[in-house]
């Protein structure tokens, strides 16, 4: 399984793979990976989500979720998502790691902008800080490529996965590239079921099915047709889609997502608020065309009952 994730994330000589059972507890790793390298800073991305478990919700930049447990752990500095020079601003030679996601999903599926993670990589190589990506929902296979970083040609220095990794089953993995591997070592880190054979499984037999039906393909072609069509079938009340491959977000206009979601609901459709004016779609890889026909004419009964 970590030969293969390796291999699909085209790590250097010397990468590894630590596995464990869900993605907060690969964002926890990752959190204490970046303290092995002797500095406690670390910079987020406002919007941005890494989990609920103590050390993942410092690094959630969003006061609703915070607010309630703090004090957190951490020396946490919080700059707005895209901004390069806000980011570069805030970074200093104690930052240990800057944690992004290419896509922040529950921020409202708002995708990192054209040649900010290039900027991210530069500015990390410069203090010699880790840049850790978190694709935990971005991740196999969910935008059309293995990893969302990879349609921005940067090579980050951590990768951590779970959600569709395990098709269903629980598991999460940490990937380490090149000298970053290092800073694990034995005792270091651990997890009991972590890397367990039946997730294992699952989790290989997922990316077989990815691989063997070209479904990155596939993904690429539904996400066309879906940010087309949706807009085109919602009675003016959707701008646009945006987003990647299958993680996408329909931009609403004069209506409330909060009006818009059970609507949906009613008619068959698990979508989800992320914002006041954005409704996310995530379905499955493996949506057929049939399927996609079936999501457009629900879509469209509910933003004509909307409209009337």
């Amino acid at each position: 399984m970590a030969e293969r994730l390796l291999e699909l994330s085209q790590a250097p000589a010397g990468s590894r793979v630590f596995f464990c059972n869900s993605g907060a507890e690969a964002n926890e790793a990752a959190f204490k990976l970046s303290r092995l390298t002797g500095r406690t800073h670390v910079v987020v991305a406002a919007g941005g989500f890494h989990g609920r478990t103590m050390g993942s919700l410092a690094l959630t930049a969003q006061p609703a979720k915070q607010d309630p447990f703090r004090p957190l752990p951490g020396e946490v500095t919080v700059v707005p998502f895209g901004d390069s020079d806000a980011l570069a601003a805030a970074i200093t030679a104690e930052t240990a790691a800057v944690f992004l996601e290419p896509i922040q999903g529950e921020g409202g599926v708002i995708v990192a902008p054209p040649g900010y993670l290039a900027s991210a990589r530069a500015i990390c190589d410069v203090y010699g800080s880790l840049l850790i990506f978190d694709e935990v929902q971005t991740g196999i296979g969910r935008t059309g490529q293995w990893f969302a970083y990879q349609s921005h040609n940067v090579v980050p220095d951590v990768v951590t996965l779970a959600k569709g990794l395990g098709g269903g089953l629980p598991i999460g993995a940490l990937i380490a590239f090149g000298s970053a591997a290092e800073l694990f070592t034995p005792g270091s880190h651990g997890s009991t079921f972590g890397g367990n054979p039946i997730s294992a499984r699952a989790a290989l037999t997922v990316l077989d099915v990815i691989e063997n039906e070209g479904l990155l393909a596939h993904v690429q072609e539904v996400s066309t047709r879906l940010t087309i069509e949706l807009p085109a079938a919602s009675s003016g009340l959707v701008s646009s889609v945006r987003g990647e491959g299958l993680l996408l977000a329909a931009v609403l206009e004069g209506v409330s997502s909060s009006d818009v979601e059970p609507k949906l609901r009613a008619n068959g459709l698990l979508t989800n608020a992320v914002a006041p004016n954005a409704i996310r779609l995530a379905p499955p890889l493996i949506l057929s065309t049939a399927d996609v026909d079936e999501v457009i004419q629900r879509w469209g009964r509910t933003f004509q009952e909307l409209a009337t």
